[in-house]
């Protein structure tokens, strides 16, 4: 049986939980059928160390921002500097971004101007935004709309479990949602219908490994090769083939992702 080459469009091969098995856990990846993913870095001071996985392995591509809960911890990004970054040929997006209230809302203000800052390394960059959105809809949609009103850009909703008014604006103004592991949990109906609502051709998969593992494998660590189980559940959710939810989930990563394309 041929497996279906799918796309992790979002995993964390630097963290410690995969300190020294990257060579195995990128080819349990392509014996599942994940054939390109991209690794992306949280904090900028990490940069070279997530370059450097991208280097040496095919089909690992990379990112680079803040994540919102570490902007109170790291030097504000500059966008000279993840301009300069994205000259790399494998540096693929910019992010992961955005804001988050669940543990950081003190942080919200800087969260909102490094926000701000990544999304015009996007313009200039014409690379796609990564955004990390928790207890945050709100700010989150005004913003995004107003910084698209004032020059356009490209983005994935990363990891989507947001309400359905940050989904439809999200969608309204052209960008795409990823559908993560939690999305094949029991209580998550409320999501899946979101995705199942949504224009196929704005769908993507992920990881965030190494966390929120699938069905059958949650509460365990999570992996690339993961993204397969993820994107079985959510194909038949859609009344989908596997292979053609591959194929559609691929597709759309190469709209999107041009740089990564295949």
């Amino acid at each position: 049986m041929t497996l279906p080459t799918l796309v992790d469009s979002h995993c964390h091969l630097d963290f410690p939980d995969f300190a020294g098995q990257t060579d195995a856990i990128v080819a349990r990846a392509r014996a599942s059928g994940v054939g390109r993913m991209v690794t992306i870095c949280t904090r900028l001071k990490n940069a070279d160390t997530v370059r450097g996985l991208a280097e040496a392995h095919d089909g690992v591509f990379w990112a680079v921002g803040t994540h919102p809960m570490q902007v109170a911890e790291e030097p504000m990004a500059r966008v000279e500097e993840l301009v300069a970054l994205a000259r790399h040929p494998k540096m693929v997006g910019i992010g992961e971004t955005g804001l988050d209230y669940h543990y950081t809302a003190e942080s919200a203000v800087a969260q909102q101007e490094s926000l701000r800052l990544h999304i015009e390394a996007a313009r200039q960059t014409g690379l796609p935004l990564i955004i990390h959105s928790r207890d945050a809809d709100d700010d989150m949609t005004r913003i995004l709309t107003e910084e698209h009103a004032a020059g356009a850009f490209t983005c994935v909703m990363h990891c989507f479990t947001s309400g359905r008014a940050l989904a439809e604006a999200a969608l309204g103004l052209g960008f795409y949602l990823s559908i993560s592991g939690i999305a094949t949990f029991r209580n998550s109906g409320d999501l899946r219908a979101i995705f199942a609502d949504a224009p196929r051709e704005r769908l993507l998969v992920e990881t965030d490994s190494p966390y929120l593992a699938p069905q059958p494998h949650r509460g365990k660590r999570n992996e690339p090769a993961y993204v397969a189980e993820t994107a079985r559940m959510m194909a038949g959710h859609l009344e989908m083939e596997p292979e053609d939810f591959a194929a559609l989930t691929t597709t759309n990563f190469d709209r999107l992702f041009t740089k990564a394309a295949a």
